[in-house]
């Protein structure tokens, strides 16, 4: 018997089919989702990158490590917090490893993905806080993406209402996941009244972040890390309260789900980290092969000529970081500046300008060039003036 739902005539409504089945492969909806919001987040990335001075092709190589860490975080952080199904009583530890029946964690993606980014920028000599900043509006792009999928899974929906936009949500069938439960008659069964639906108004939220971070960076001209911290404000702001919308099994702390917990901690530490930490925004020189501009600074991550000779592609060795006056002043006329404008080259391992707590005003030094390269925002003490040079420390 179908579960025919009290329902007014306006409604969402849900897929039946978020598996398909392609020879022996199966294509899901949530992988497919996960894999676009990915594409995207990299395109928005390597156009951001590509402005600072970095060279095309970058954000491929931080993928590389990114995405791979990113996953292995969510599905850690996800079993962390939900050991029950998996080793509590009639529980199954293998299961664990099935990360295609659902359970990734996005604040163990942003930590394993962060640890991923940071090797990866590392090996070419960028400065993590450079890739955290070029990546902060693609992040919530990519998360809006990503909520499609639980969309097709009917799943992260909120409790009961008459709302025009309420959701129609499928009983799933057990038995073959990713399809709905069908009645005698081959009808999907519905469950009964309307949802709310959570994952759409995340997905919304994480639009209004990507454009806010945009908006805000552009007029700020934010650096060090501060617009990955403005993201992060923004999503657990929206997260806090769409958390507490969901009706879907989660472990609690004193009666609050403990992502509402997660949400707020993180909240503040993102606060703390925006107002203490400030600084222009990071601009790159290349430093060794590569190193003359192109147009719209697109630094030629391979040598084409050296590539004809036979020879091994060439890329730049890593990254002086530099004001925007001396960058656009390199961009316009090739000319890099010395290191006495520059600031002192700084030795493998030392703090990058954008680590946060670092005592930027060792390097400054007190030429008017250096104060019209900053951010806009007057008055802030210990902002530096420019920054040294990253030597090359990628694997050869």
């Amino acid at each position: 018997m179908t579960l025919a739902s009290q329902t007014p005539l306006a409604a969402l409504p849900s897929p039946t089919t978020a598996v398909w089945q392609v020879g022996p492969f199966p294509i899901r909806a949530y992988a497919l989702c996960i894999i676009a919001g990915i594409v995207v987040a990299c395109w928005v990335t390597e156009r951001r990158l590509r402005r600072r001075g970095v060279a095309p092709g970058a954000v491929l190589d931080i993928a590389l490590y990114a995405v791979p860490a990113g996953i292995v975080g969510a599905r850690i952080y996800h079993v962390i917090t939900s050991p029950e199904k998996y080793f509590g009583t009639g529980g199954d530890w293998v299961k664990s490893f099935y990360i295609w029946e659902g359970g990734l964690g996005i604040w163990g993606a942003v930590a394993g993905g962060a640890v991923g980014a940071w090797f990866a920028a590392r090996q070419l000599g960028i400065p993590f806080a450079v890739v955290a900043d070029a990546l902060a509006p693609g992040l919530p792009l990519a998360q809006a993406i990503g909520r499609l999928g639980n969309w097709f899974n009917n799943e992260l929906y909120g409790g009961r209402t008459t709302l025009p936009w309420g959701l129609e949500i499928h009983r799933m069938d057990p038995d073959n996941p990713g399809r709905a439960l069908r009645d005698d008659a081959g009808q999907p069964i519905l469950e009964e009244g309307l949802y709310h639906p959570t994952f759409a108004y995340e997905l919304l939220w994480n639009l209004g972040v990507a454009a806010l971070v945009l908006v805000l960076d552009r007029r700020l001209k934010l650096g060090r890390g501060r617009a990955f911290a403005l993201y992060v404000m923004g999503y657990t702001a929206g997260r806090f309260w769409i958390e507490m919308m969901r009706t879907d099994e989660a472990n609690t702390i004193l009666g609050v789900r403990l992502n509402v917990w997660t949400a707020a901690v993180v909240f503040l530490a993102a606060l703390v980290y925006f107002l203490r930490v400030r600084g222009p925004r990071e601009y790159l020189i290349p430093v060794g092969a590569a190193a003359t501009p192109a147009p719209d600074s697109d630094v030629s991550q391979v040598d084409l000529s050296a590539r004809e000779a036979g020879s091994q592609p060439a890329a730049p060795e890593g990254y002086r970081v530099v004001g925007e006056e001396q960058f656009r002043r390199w961009r316009e006329t090739g000319e890099v500046p010395s290191g006495t404008e520059t600031g002192a080259e700084r030795p493998p391992g030392a703090d990058e300008p954008g680590d946060a707590g670092t005592d930027a005003t060792a390097d400054r030094t007190p030429e008017p060039a250096h104060r019209a390269a900053g951010d806009g925002e007057t008055g802030e003490a210990g902002a530096p003036d420019a920054a040294g040079v990253r030597p090359a420390d990628r694997d050869s």
